[in-house]
């Protein structure tokens, strides 16, 4: 698994050997991505959305693969630029893209 890979990608897919930090959530219990990161560093992060992604052990390194593969709607976001967010309420709506930032702590 691989931190960093050149972007953009090829033919605007996610790498095999990508690796994102990832929501247990919807590696566990199969919850939609409901957001995907991009930070400024070219880290990619994947959340549900709605629980918290800070919660001690609510996340993982995986490839990216194994998420797109089980919702392919996400691939379209590999041409997302390093800086940008997605975000969608549901599976079936489209994605919003806005420039990155962390949420604030609270």
């Amino acid at each position: 698994m691989e931190r960093f890979v050149e972007f953009p990608f090829p033919d605007e897919r996610f790498p095999d050997e990508l690796g994102a930090v990832v929501q247990r959530t919807i590696l566990d219990e199969g919850q939609a991505v409901r957001y995907v990161g991009h930070t400024h560093e070219n880290d990619w992060c994947l959340s549900d959305g709605v629980t918290d992604p800070n919660a001690p052990g609510a996340t993982v390194a995986v490839h990216i693969r194994h998420v797109i593969d089980h919702d392919p709607t996400l691939e379209p976001l590999a041409s997302l630029p390093v800086g940008f967010q997605a975000e969608r309420d549901s599976p079936n709506e489209p994605w919003r893209i806005t420039p990155f930032a962390w949420l604030p702590d609270e």
